[in-house]
């Protein structure tokens, strides 16, 4: 069997068309998506706004992470879901004075489905913390990240 061994470091390149003032149409590898303001805010509603996407960022990785943590530690996560809330400042965004930390506070609810001891939990949350790449640029901006885990054994 042969291992292959991913490199440390990538580059990530991501083209965007800019069809409207509030439209973004991404390209990454071969999948397109679209982030766009709501009509209220004269966009088209045709996806996430970027704020939405950068919480939806980190929704996503905590899935991929926290995957990748349960399963180094043998852990079998049978269901998982996450709901974000994110209190966002927009006064940056909408230009009225400029805001060092956008978003002050995130919570994140995990609700797992998992036979595992809560022992075992304690060292997936852990290396969560450790590893997952956005929640660090998230943290390190100055937002607090709370995660409140909901775990049904079965």
């Amino acid at each position: 069997m042969v291992t292959i061994k991913e490199k440390a470091t990538v580059t990530q390149r991501i083209h965007a068309d800019c069809p409207t003032h509030s439209r973004t149409e991404v390209s990454v590898r071969d999948v397109r998506s679209v982030i766009d303001e709501p009509k209220e805010r004269d966009g088209t509603n045709m996806g996430p706004t970027p704020t939405e996407t950068l919480v939806a960022s980190l929704v996503a990785c905590t899935n991929v992470i926290g995957n990748k943590c349960a399963h180094k530690h043998g852990v079998k996560i049978k269901a998982m879901s996450i709901d974000a809330e994110a209190t966002f400042d927009r006064r940056g965004a909408t230009l009225v004075e400029e805001i060092e930390v956008p978003f002050p506070n995130i919570k994140l609810t995990i609700n797992v489905t998992t036979d595992a001891s809560a022992a075992d939990i304690e060292k997936v949350k852990a290396d969560l913390h450790r590893y997952c790449p956005i929640a660090k640029v998230v943290r390190a901006s100055g937002t607090r990240v709370e995660e409140i885990w909901n775990v049904t054994r079965g």
